[in-house]
């Protein structure tokens, strides 16, 4: 499974900014897929995911009313809408994939496969 991350970039703090991962390879639909964030000098963390069939999400609590994640298995893609973003979510976000995809985990060690990461900045 390849996963690719697109969408990352420079915004001011109170902007929006969406995040898609397109998925090739395997079968997108079974896997739980999650989005996971790398602050600068800090170990990676769960941000959200989406089960396979869309029907279970869970949100890190600071990404919680700011964050939606979303799936479209017809084009293999799942995105991350970042609306009111803050400085502190300065991060390089990746996308990864759970081949068990019936529940949503936050440990990020769970997740199979991962992205090459995209860069959002948020300027004060």
């Amino acid at each position: 499974v390849q996963l690719q991350a697109s969408g990352g970039g420079l915004v001011q703090a109170g902007g929006s900014l969406r995040l898609s991962c397109a998925a090739s390879g395997g079968t997108f639909s079974s896997y739980t897929m999650a989005w996971v964030r790398q602050r600068p000098g800090k170990e990676r963390e769960f941000v959200t995911g989406i089960s396979g069939s869309g029907a279970l999400i869970d949100y890190e609590d600071s990404a919680k009313g700011r964050f939606t994640i979303s799936r479209d298995n017809g084009k293999n893609t799942v995105y991350l809408q970042m609306n009111s973003l803050k400085p502190e979510d300065t991060a390089v976000y990746y996308c990864a994939a759970d081949k068990f995809g019936v529940a949503v985990v936050t440990r990020v060690g769970e997740y199979d496969y991962w992205g090459q990461g995209t860069l959002v900045t948020v300027s004060s």
